[in-house]
């Protein structure tokens, strides 16, 4: 009898759940504007918008998600070259998404596979996206070996990819971005795959979106009238871009501090993505082992056979030692990583105290006067240039399309008066102020990266120190990781 009961209350309490959710659907599909009282899907109503439930954004492959705060951004260690270019000042970060690891050999030999099949192995496209495998070079050591596999050899498969420059990295988080959108609309059924992309109809996430792109429709978007179309960025398919994070973003992401605070409060700043001044983990099964991948000292990278420290030599795989509170693999040693952000010393002041980046370079997309639809490039992307001037004349949030040297090396920043501000290119400015290659190395494409990498010693480890090198250039010592804007914000109370 009993368990007669007990079965009834179950069939009863699944009913139930099943009436409140019908009755949740048909909310749902029967919601009306609260703007103007006309139902959302409603077929007799065709330009009423379809109205699409939306309950979070997916991480992309390979993210993971960051829950954004307040933190204290800069040194927490002094300075042993005393460049006082970090002092510490109080910013907040947005939510967002990071990748797990550093980006892999195998990553990057997809984007390169692809971009052959494209446009063709021995294109312009593959050749200027290959690694630089010479950055193994030295003059003094004996890394030929490393210049022949480590890019291409299975053995270095989950390696983290090194020789990238700042704009090779940029080029394929934009590539990653095309083809999990181009992925995840082929799993919704909205269109085909198509084998026979070629150099200037490829699937393009912009290209795409803008009605440029022709893809081959599957089934499409159905709408209410029974008709069919493209996705469009209202349905909550499309993910936005992969890109490298800010110096902001990395910075907070290393270091990890969700696993650091007590009552909405950070009990200590940590020097390193783990909860210790030291380099070793106090971890009981790990006791006494390093926590990174560095040199430990002249000479010594690696340990003594029999008793290694951290057992690579050069870089180790992407998923070496222990995450840190993020979740997030060698956010301190390994290989350096790229950020998105120009280098200035000594700009934080002007910096936003909300996000705060260096970099920004505002553009629009080009319409071809002749179809009257956006343009594309002959790689089959949208053109871009920059905003014009008179366009944003009356704006009062920005003044100019080039934010790289605001305040810093631009022409409000000099208190000279031979400056000249009409007839002068942006990085002639900043050349005025810097002299870059005479008294500077530093110009509007030197380029921030983070972390210490396989080769440096300990002081690099500290994800608040900063250096920079050329946008163009690569080294055997760096690598990157891509980031994603969270499009939810963090609900409120």
């Amino acid at each position: 009898m009993m368990r007669n009961k007990l079965r009834f209350s179950t069939i009863l309490a699944i009913f139930g759940c099943c009436v409140m959710l019908t009755s949740c659907f048909n909310k749902s599909s029967n919601k009306k504007s609260r703007t103007t009282g006309w139902k959302y899907n409603d077929p007799k109503n065709e330009y009423i918008y379809d109205f699409q439930n939306y309950s979070s954004q997916e991480p992309g492959p390979g993210l993971v998600a960051i829950e954004g705060g307040t933190f204290t951004m800069g040194a927490t260690m002094d300075n042993v070259y005393y460049e006082w270019d970090n002092s510490p000042r109080q910013v907040t970060i947005s939510s967002f998404f990071i990748d797990e690891t550093e980006v892999s050999n195998i990553d990057y030999l997809e984007y390169i596979y692809w971009l052959s099949k494209i446009y063709g192995s021995n294109s312009t496209e593959v050749l200027t996206a290959l690694p630089d495998t010479m950055v193994w070079f030295q003059s003094m050591a004996y890394n030929e070996p490393l210049v022949e596999v480590y890019f291409r050899h299975p053995a270095y498969r989950d390696y983290p990819v090194v020789g990238v420059s700042w704009l090779k990295a940029n080029k394929f988080a934009l590539w990653r971005s095309d083809r999990v959108n181009e992925n995840l609309l082929i799993e919704a059924g909205v269109i085909s795959y198509d084998p026979n992309q070629n150099r200037d109809n490829n699937f393009s996430t912009d290209a795409y979106l803008a009605g440029v792109y022709n893809a081959t429709m599957a089934n499409g978007i159905k709408q209410n009238n029974g008709n069919t179309r493209n996705a469009r960025m209202e349905d909550g398919i499309i993910l936005p871009k992969y890109r490298l994070p800010t110096e902001a973003e990395w910075e907070y992401a290393a270091l990890g501090l969700i696993g650091n605070t007590t009552d909405e409060r950070i009990v200590d700043r940590r020097a390193y993505p783990w909860y210790s001044d030291g380099l070793r983990s106090d971890y009981k099964d790990h006791m006494g082992q390093f926590a990174a991948n560095f040199r430990r000292g002249k000479g010594d990278y690696m340990g003594i056979a029999g008793g290694l420290n951290d057992g690579a030599d050069f870089p180790a795989p992407v998923k070496s030692f222990w995450p840190n509170d993020f979740g997030l693999y060698n956010m301190a040693g390994n290989v350096s990583e790229w950020v998105a952000d120009a280098y200035r010393p000594l700009s934080f002041e002007d910096f936003s105290d909300q996000n705060p980046y260096r970099g920004n370079k505002f553009t629009k997309y080009v319409i071809d006067s002749t179809t009257g639809k956006y343009a594309i490039d002959s790689t089959g992307n949208l053109i871009k240039v920059p905003v014009t001037q008179n366009e944003i004349s009356e704006r009062k949030n920005f003044r100019d399309s080039y934010g790289i040297n605001h305040n810093d090396g631009d022409y409000k920043s000099t208190i000279q008066n031979d400056w000249n501000n009409k007839t002068q290119g942006q990085d002639t400015y900043t050349n005025q102020m810097y002299e870059y290659g005479k008294t500077t190395l530093i110009s509007d494409r030197s380029r921030v990266y983070k972390g210490g990498s396989w080769a440096d010693g300990p002081y690099y480890l500290s994800p608040s120190v900063r250096r920079f090198l050329e946008e163009d250039q690569s080294s055997s010592t760096i690598g990157f990781r891509c980031a994603m804007n969270m499009i939810r914000p963090a609900a409120g109370r």
